[in-house]
């Protein structure tokens, strides 16, 4: 399907449940992308399967690889948009990396339970992970709703445990107990 928002809810789940580990935004991205195969053969009139090559791992590998790379030049213009959203990250490459190459694996995985033109393993033409359920699509979809009602719970509760903190409140039991706050009581020596 082109574009298919219910991405976004595991999307959401998963990135925040390995936030420490995976580059959130890059996540995110990563499990949408390739729904811009059926995209643009839908648009272009391409007489192509909709889940064709990049709908597989390798071919999903290379996506990542490529969106991976991507990010990592552009995260300079994402920091705003993760600060306004309480969202900041330490911008790592191996955070990237992980991000785009599980992001777009898990795009495959859900799609493959539910569409016979997807090869996961290509250039083997079988699908292992079809489901031949009658309600395979209902399953996935309604994994993907929940998970996505879940992820924004855990974004909800993230941000209200930071709400009305200090940075040195927040950061009690990492051993960093030296945060000047400009306006909040003592700094480092002792003066206000």
């Amino acid at each position: 399907m082109p574009f298919n928002p219910f991405h976004l809810g595991p999307a959401l789940l998963f990135g925040f449940l390995f936030f420490q580990h995976l580059d959130f935004p890059t996540f995110l991205i990563a499990n949408v992308i390739v729904d811009l195969e059926p995209f643009l053969i839908l648009v272009l009139g391409l007489d192509l399967p909709l889940h064709g090559f990049f709908h597989s791992f390798p071919g999903g590998t290379i996506v990542a690889l490529a969106l991976a790379c991507a990010m990592m030049r552009g995260a300079v213009f994402l920091k705003p948009v993760m600060g306004f959203f309480r969202l900041e990250q330490e911008h790592q490459p191996r955070g990237v990396f992980a991000a785009a190459l599980s992001g777009v694996y898990l795009h495959i995985l859900l799609d493959a339970r539910l569409y016979t033109d997807i090869a996961p393993f290509y250039p083997l033409s079988a699908n292992p992970f079809l489901s031949g359920s009658m309600f395979a699509g209902f399953e996935v979809y309604t994994f993907c709703v929940i998970s996505g009602l879940a992820g924004v719970v855990l974004y909800l509760v993230r941000i209200r445990k930071g709400r009305g903190q200090l940075p040195s409140e927040s950061t009690a039991g990492t051993g960093s107990s030296d945060v000047e706050v400009e306006g909040y009581g003592e700094g480092r020596d002792g003066e206000l």
